[in-house]
């Protein structure tokens, strides 16, 4: 453990004898502040989707588009990044690369250390975007383009918001958002000592902590919350390239600040972040057998021994409906407190950061000694959860291994009798931190980072932790700060901001280990993870508390020219014998109410031409008598729209584009039209742009 007060007395020494500069706190609440938001919406087609691991889950097109929601924070003397990534996690790869960039057009304005990367955990985004194996294999390797779409995107956006910084004022609010979430891995909870789990209502966190951004007159110009639960109210027979329950609620959020701007296009920027969701889903009405209709078995989430007979479903008739109803909730809540906020932070901006090799860490777990281990995933990572069950027969909550899948386990890699001890009760079916081949499977360094705006603490943990996981660390980083800070007036706050930086996989107590549900199996690090986490969370804490530097750890690789991909481009566009593209092949009616649904179907080319960034593939456009102009009313970003592609002859490359549009409530009567931008590639691989479009249509008053 660390002798904190030694520290602390060393450092004061330190301070005084040699020079260094302690930053004096400016108590007026004013700081720069600038907001960003740029595109990052990956391959709408035929790439694989992250989330649910599996492998018929493709994309095939776009329900509404993903962003990079940036946040410049500073006080004049240092400035940090709080960027909400509408993806499945933070990336290692995409953080190094995105930091070069920056780099390259601002020096060392921005680096590793203050600048945060958190993934909203959207289970509806294409993959390919990470470094290591394991992360790749359904992908069926690195994706470029996913990956090139998030790191522009992500540098566009900090970009965006470096060049309207501005002085302004940050308030802050808290309070519970109910029916939003449950724990998907009761028993596991239930594991962590009952003294402990007395001191909370809940088994999951319901507190939403929020930020509001303003300029000196007090306007609004962005929000930043933090609310734990899973972005899977999309379930895994999803194909449409969705940002989920938060990706809707910023939608909605940013749709009341910014009026009539299409979405991604407005000053106003609204970030719903993520937090500790690990053991935490958006389907409240809890798992059942979907052939019984029966309780699932609590301890393995099977009906009847079956894994895959076992799911949770939403509040919704559908998952549309019920990723709308859990966002909507979302923003219900954001919106009271926001409107609510008076509390002014204050004081200076600061950050800290370290690379750590979580690999082999010595801790002290209630007097007893242990030590991290190299990765691995147990048996029920295989299982899946009540989200999205795997196949094959694998269960939840198993601590026991089979001969026929340790059998397939070894063609791989046998782990070590030291592998298997560390990770005990563990059974281990990869032994990732023992694979190399082609390159690393899981990562062993990972990052480590405090960001501090007055008196809130941002704790960036590179993996998912569970409801207690995030508990213990919100409570160890407090009680340095308040220990150390002592008499400063200001009460500290923390927020976990998860998956951020790089992915890891998830992080539970070594109480819930013990269980080896979905979560403790995929815990790579052991049963002592979390307690590693917490003694670095903790170190850096009282470093930074006292102005004192860490040194920079042992370095990540960053393995983007080793990568392989065995996805195959677009090898070419064909359009049916007698049609041309963009040619309108099922064509809309001529009247439409309010409420009702539009569609219409164009010959296509592949969406992976041209990703569109920044762009759409469609448009919604309403013609205007005043200016006679045909002006845009909504794009493949908006929540009323969904944007299909399917091939419909793989031999001579034909596709077809089916968009509809859900017509809102709030639309007004007149003529309208709907049209499709794409690009096709011929035999001579030259890609170049075509458009189509509907026949007018009128929309009346239901």
């Amino acid at each position: 453990m660390v002798n904190f007060e030694w520290v602390k007395c060393v450092a004061l020494v330190a301070m005084v004898s040699c020079g260094v500069t302690v930053l004096t706190e400016t108590r007026d609440g004013v700081y720069k502040l600038g907001i960003g938001i740029a595109d990052i919406t990956g391959p709408a087609a035929e790439i694989n989707m992250m989330g649910y691991a599996k492998m018929s889950q493709t994309t095939g097109g776009i329900h509404f588009r993903q962003y990079s929601r940036a946040f410049v924070i500073g006080d004049g003397n240092n400035r940090v990044v709080f960027a909400s990534l509408d993806n499945g996690m933070a990336s290692q790869l995409v953080k190094l690369e995105v930091v070069k960039a920056l780099q390259e057009k601002f020096g060392d304005l921005y680096s590793e250390k203050n600048v945060l990367l958190s993934s909203t955990h959207t289970h509806s985004t294409p993959a390919g975007f990470l470094q290591y194996v394991l992360y790749l294999i359904m992908s069926q390797g690195f994706i470029r383009q996913t990956f090139d779409a998030q790191v522009e995107g992500i540098v566009k956006s900090i970009e965006r918001a470096h060049e309207n910084v501005q002085d302004g004022h940050i308030y802050w609010d808290q309070g519970e958002l109910h029916n939003a979430s449950i724990n998907r891995s009761p028993n596991a909870y239930e594991n962590n000592p009952h003294d402990e789990r007395e001191k909370f209502n809940y088994n999951v966190d319901k507190d939403m902590f929020l930020l509001k951004l303003t300029d000196l007159e007090n306007n609004p110009i962005g929000m930043i919350n933090w609310f734990a639960v899973h972005g899977t109210s999309m379930n895994n027979t999803n194909d449409l390239i969705s940002g989920d329950n938060k990706g809707y609620a910023s939608l909605k959020f940013e749709q009341d600040l910014n009026k009539d701007t299409i979405p991604g296009k407005g000053p106003f920027v609204a970030a719903f972040a993520q937090s500790n969701e690990g053991d935490v889903t958006p389907n409240i009405l809890g798992p059942r057998c979907i052939d019984t209709g029966l309780p699932c078995d609590t301890s393995s989430s099977t009906c009847d021994g079956k894994n895959e007979n076992c799911i949770a479903f939403g509040p919704g008739k559908d998952m549309f409906e019920s990723t709308q109803i859990i966002g909507q909730r979302q923003y219900e809540k954001a919106k009271e407190l926001f409107t609510g906020a008076s509390k002014k932070l204050q004081g200076p901006v600061q950050f800290i950061h370290q690379y750590i090799d979580m690999s082999n860490i010595a801790v002290n777990y209630n007097g007893t000694e242990g030590h991290t281990c190299k990765p691995a995933m147990g048996y029920s990572f295989a299982a899946g959860t009540i989200d999205g069950p795997g196949d094959f027969n694998f269960q939840q909550g198993t601590t026991s291994s089979s001969s026929f899948w340790n059998l397939v386990r070894d063609f791989l890699k046998r782990p070590s009798e030291s592998l298997k001890q560390c990770q005990h009760p563990k059974p281990i079916l990869l032994a990732t931190g023992e694979m190399s081949f082609p390159y690393k499977w899981q990562p062993d360094i990972v990052p480590t980072q405090l960001l501090k705006i007055g008196s809130l603490v941002i704790v960036a943990v590179p993996g998912e932790p569970t409801t207690m996981a995030g508990r213990r660390l919100r409570q160890a980083v407090k009680e340095v700060f308040d220990e150390t800070l002592t008499g400063s007036g200001d009460e500290i706050k923390v927020v976990i901001a998860g998956l951020s930086n790089a992915y890891s996989s998830y992080i539970t107590t070594y109480e819930e280990y013990q269980v080896q549900r979905y979560e403790g199996a995929s815990t790579i690090y052991g049963p002592h993870t979390l307690q590693a986490y917490i003694q670095q969370y903790q170190m850096l804490a009282n470093h930074l508390a006292l102005n004192l530097e860490v040194s920079e750890g042992p370095l990540p690789p960053n393995l983007l020219s080793r990568q392989i991909t065995l996805k195959p481009g677009v090898i070419y566009d064909g359009a049916p014998f007698g049609r041309y593209f963009g040619e309108v092949v099922e064509d809309v009616d001529p009247v439409y109410a309010v409420g009702s649904q539009v569609r219409v179907t164009f010959v296509s080319g592949h969406p992976r031409n041209n990703l569109q960034l920044e762009r759409t593939f469609l448009t919604v456009e309403r013609w205007s008598n005043t200016t006679h102009t045909w002006d845009v009313v909504a794009t493949d970003a908006n929540w009323e729209t969904k944007f299909h592609w399917h091939r419909t002859s793989s031999i001579f490359g034909e596709s077809r584009v089916i968009i509809t549009w859900d017509i809102p409530s709030d639309a007004s009567p007149g003529t309208y039209r709907i049209r499709h931008y794409g690009h096709k590639k011929n035999l001579l691989q030259v890609i170049r742009p075509y458009v189509g479009t509907s026949s007018e249509f009128d929309v009346v008053a239901s």
